[in-house]
């Protein structure tokens, strides 16, 4: 939960490198609350808490998909790929899961600087 709320925080910080670990710790709160709020609309028979939720962070992930990008070695802007359907999102998958690269302009590698 400290990796979602962090990531809040950081809601518009598009500088910076974050580790696969927190990418996907964040992805994976994120998904487990929308589904939660998406069955509580069901439920009641309204349509719009999952909607405002994923309405109300979507500045922040595209925040820790740019840091977790630059991760990478690539540029944020990367993550428009998503917009081809299917194999955008299949390249953009591959670019979140490959490992840190060394330090590059986006900054010092994530790993380093946790092991320290």
């Amino acid at each position: 939960m400290d990796y979602f709320i962090d990531g809040v925080k950081q809601y518009a910080v598009f500088t910076g490198r974050v580790t696969r670990k927190q990418y996907w710790m964040y992805v994976l709160v994120y998904f487990i609350i929308y589904f939660a709020l998406f069955i509580v609309d069901l439920v009641l028979g309204t349509g719009f808490l999952a909607f405002i939720f994923s309405l109300a962070l979507l500045l922040p992930c595209i925040a820790i998909g740019a840091r977790r990008v630059h991760d990478t070695g690539r540029s944020g802007w990367w993550q428009l790929l998503t917009l081809i359907p299917i194999l955008g999102a299949i390249v953009i998958i591959i670019f979140m899961v490959q490992d840190s690269t060394e330090d590059d302009k986006y900054g010092p590698n994530p790993k380093m600087v946790q092991a320290s």
